[in-house]
């Protein structure tokens, strides 16, 4: 299933999907791991936040300020992850022990889908 077609609530808000391929195209997941010449590693702490997670301008700029701010609150309540810190209004860590880059990057995508209503 095309992302489009999973995600229609947001792709209606995206401004230009040229490129949008992967749900990478939308939100950046990555592993933190120790990289002593990182910025994020002041502010992330692999021990503490094993993932890092970005999301995109696209995003961003289709959420807007006060959906960025409800992303941000409906993720530190999720159960799913054992901690989570927004540094800044896109870039989280997160502490998850039971899932990957990619569904990671499925799940945010999937409450940003869930929160446009």
């Amino acid at each position: 299933m095309s992302l489009e077609k999973k995600y229609p609530k947001l792709f209606g808000l995206l401004e230009d999907t040229t490129f949008v391929d992967s749900p990478r195209d939308l939100v950046v997941v990555d592993e933190n791991y120790d990289d002593i010449d990182s910025d994020e590693f002041d502010v992330f702490d692999p021990s503490d936040y094993n993932f890092l997670v970005y999301i995109t301008p696209r995003v961003q700029d289709a959420l807007g300020e006060e959906g960025i701010g409800q992303l941000v609150k409906r993720l530190e309540s999720d159960k799913r992850f054992e901690d989570f810190f927004a540094s800044e209004i896109d870039m989280y860590g997160i502490k998850v022990t039971d899932m990957d880059e990619e569904s990671i990057g499925d799940l945010i995508i999937k409450v940003i889908e869930e929160e446009l209503l």
